[in-house]
């Protein structure tokens, strides 16, 4: 598919186990997905599906207890932020600094959202910079809604860390957190069993387990997917992209401001995702209030008269400006009305096409 330029109008820890650090290490790596590696990707897929099936079928005749629904809303903040912060704004684009147990608290969080270590996740995320909505674009939906949802992870994806991520290889908290992504993770499900039990004996904790457990991995994952496939598909655009990003409100509630995923292919390094006092962006304020009490500091912002230019024209340089140390593969962009016009059209007939198949 060629590009085109869219525009609308409008070290590690002894103390753990081996096998851990085995399993992180070959979910970093870059062989062939084996069949074992398969079906666990199709298991994260479906069975929090099944659970959170389930767990509306337990609703008929049992309301959600307090402490269910705290483990819930708690697990998914935490577990958002982890991603929208730790693993996205900070880790991937360099978006602020911050000390190492700051830094380790939200790679952590992010760890616990099962959605792949912490390199393999940015390694991903700069590809799709790097081709975004382009042939080798990991999750575009422009080859299907469902491809750019989830169809991409279930397709055996491999990111290729050495290429995209090379500069956080030379991060040792990185490494660390990423070779042990399993614990986290597995521990992101021992903890809602284990408050669940602490509450209400076994039942309890299965409930916590449930709830807090496979509901909010269902919910962290499908929110974050819709980023790749809801936010290239529907939604308004304010800047000219080489890609069909787009704003969308809903998802940027969700999501803690990820929506805003127009302005976040403008402006990739800018740890607001938000444009506008009416742009809701959670993370944004967050790090806002980090950076106040001088928990973090040198956070990336757009000047004013950069987000002018932007609204008018496509800027390569601009986009490609993913990751301090990645060098990306240079893009031949054409500019004039005619390329916009002609661009805006396929990304209406994305829309269209994604529009008439099923819901998820």
């Amino acid at each position: 598919m060629r590009r085109m330029v869219y525009q609308e109008s409008g070290g590690c820890n002894p103390c753990l186990h081996p096998l851990v650090h085995g399993l992180g290490f070959l979910l970093m790596s870059n062989k062939p997905v084996s069949i074992t590696s398969k079906v666990v990707l199709q298991l994260v897929v479906w069975i929090p599906l099944l659970g959170t099936a389930y767990a509306i079928f337990s609703l008929w005749g049992r309301f959600i207890t307090p402490v269910d629904l705290t483990l819930l809303v708690v697990g998914y903040i935490l577990c958002a932020l982890g991603i929208t912060i730790g693993y996205h704004r900070m880790l991937t684009h360099k978006g602020f600094e911050a000390p190492g147990w700051i830094r380790g608290f939200f790679l952590i969080c992010g760890s616990m959202a099962f959605q792949g270590p912490a390199l393999n996740w940015a390694a991903t995320h700069i590809q799709h910079h790097a081709n975004s909505d382009d042939d080798m674009d990991p999750h575009s939906p422009v080859k299907s809604f469902f491809h750019g949802h989830v169809g991409w992870i279930l397709d055996d994806f491999r990111p290729d860390v050495e290429r995209y991520a090379g500069p956080l290889l030379k991060d040792k908290l990185v490494v660390f957190i990423s070779k042990t992504f399993l614990f986290w993770a597995l521990l992101s499900l021992a903890i809602p069993f284990a408050v669940g039990y602490a509450f209400g004996g076994l039942k309890g904790g299965l409930y916590g387990f449930l709830w807090g457990g496979l509901v909010r991995m269902f919910l962290n994952h499908h929110v974050t997917w819709a980023v790749n496939s809801v936010c290239h598909t529907y939604g308004g655009r304010e800047f000219v992209t080489t890609d069909a990003s787009r704003n969308n409100f809903v998802i940027g509630l969700l999501a803690m401001g990820e929506g805003w995923h127009n302005n976040h292919h403008a402006f990739p390094r800018s740890a607001n995702h938000g444009m506008h006092w009416w742009q809701i962006d959670p993370s944004a304020y967050v790090i806002g209030g980090l950076e106040k009490v001088g928990l973090i500091k040198k956070v990336v912002r757009i000047a004013p008269e950069r987000l002018a230019i932007r609204r008018i024209q496509a800027d390569v340089v601009e986009e490609r400006d993913v990751l301090p140390g990645v060098v990306l593969p240079s893009v031949i962009m054409e500019h004039g009305t005619a390329m916009a016009a002609a661009a805006t059209t396929v990304a209406e007939v994305v829309s269209h096409a994604a529009a008439q198949q099923p819901t998820l």
